[in-house]
């Protein structure tokens, strides 16, 4: 984005503040509390681990006072009890750090076949029937700790990646290339998985979980599956949250205000062939109908290809590498006011940042 552009964008964003405070209409104002809405707040945040003092004066030397945190490891037990999150918790207050939401200690990112407790997505039962109930153990004590969500997966192939594309100050972006993407093997552990398996097994984990995230008000955010494959999926495994369509049939199983998406706009773009124009529908369905739980993105992509940047609110934000034309280019203020327009409550987290030494997170 051009210097001249952002100190426009940033001027309106006083604006609008600042005629919040004073009570002065604003049009600005007036188009983000329209059809009867109350102002939306967003606040910067992030979700990187592990959460510690150092980690946590870390953030709060760069302003960013809204995490979602990671308790400490359950080991053996399976699950976090009330005191783990409590002093998770506390810890964060300590630091003037909000803890707006929990990562499982399982149902993460990663791929089948390294995953220590894959049983609900292997559709297993019994082992799966107890690691459903340590979730719902889970979510009962985040609201007797005062979290009010978690964020997980419903992953079996992780996070795709082909390589590293050398990036701005010696960085490096962790990168995917359909095209040159070359599975170690045919197929993972869980064979072949088409559609069909995947959303029985979706829905049996849903069936089980949504209801009792209404019944102690706690909110479940999950992730896209990152990257988009094609509609024949990869490695014989139908990626059926990889597609905007798959979303929205995932939000509308066990259809519940506390049951919706870790939104991660990169992953979206993804997914997209004109993400710079497609992405505000996108936000649009989701925010309107209050399934945005969690915001991240820090990306350059379109469908095929992945830029996974280091930073958070870059120029040009996602964006791809193949074509540098406005096409692929998804602007940050542009996304975050349709987030407002379309709803979104809640924190906008970067999801990577970059070590002092230049190495991907």
């Amino acid at each position: 984005m051009r210097r001249r552009t952002f100190l426009s964008w940033a001027g309106a964003s006083a604006a609008m503040a600042g005629s919040a405070q004073a009570g002065v209409p604003q049009e600005a104002e007036v188009k983000l509390t329209d059809r009867g809405r109350k102002p939306i707040r967003m606040h910067v945040g992030t979700q990187f681990g592990p959460t510690t003092p150092e980690m946590l004066q870390h953030f709060k030397r760069h302003g960013v006072d809204h995490i979602c945190g990671y308790p400490p490891d359950p080991g053996e037990h399976g699950y976090w009890t009330v005191e783990d999150l409590e002093k998770t918790r506390d810890l964060c207050q300590a630091h003037g750090i909000t803890l707006e939401m929990v990562a499982l200690p399982f149902l993460t990112s990663s791929h089948i076949d390294r995953e220590k407790r894959p049983a609900i997505m292997l559709g297993q039962s019994p082992e799966r029937d107890q690691d459903i109930e340590h979730i719902q153990k889970m979510i009962e004590h985040c609201a007797k700790a005062g979290i009010p969500a978690f964020k997980y997966n419903m992953s079996i192939l992780g996070v795709l990646r082909t390589g590293t594309t050398p990036g701005r100050g010696g960085s490096r972006y962790s990168t995917w290339r359909l095209k040159e993407a070359k599975p170690p093997r045919p197929l993972t552990r869980a064979g072949r998985v088409t559609a069909d398996i995947f959303w029985e097994r979706t829905t049996y984990f849903l069936d089980r979980i949504i209801p009792v995230c209404n019944q102690h008000k706690v909110r479940a955010a999950c992730h896209p599956h990152d990257p988009g494959v094609p509609p024949d999926g990869y490695q014989e495994v139908d990626r059926v949250l990889g597609t905007v369509e798959g979303l929205k049939k995932f939000v509308s199983i066990q259809e519940s205000p506390y049951h919706g998406l870790n939104l991660c706009l990169g992953t979206v773009a993804e997914m997209l062939d004109d993400p710079a124009r497609q992405i505000h529908d996108v936000i649009r369905h989701f925010g309107e109908r209050k399934k945005i739980f969690n915001i991240h993105r820090c990306r350059r992509g379109q469908a095929g290809i992945v830029l996974e940047v280091p930073r958070c609110g870059q120029d040009g934000g996602p964006r791809s590498q193949s074509s540098r034309s406005p096409r692929g280019l998804i602007t940050s203020s542009r996304t975050d006011i349709r987030l407002r327009l379309a709803g979104h409550q809640g924190a906008r987290r970067c999801h990577r940042d970059t070590r002092a030494d230049n190495t991907d997170r």
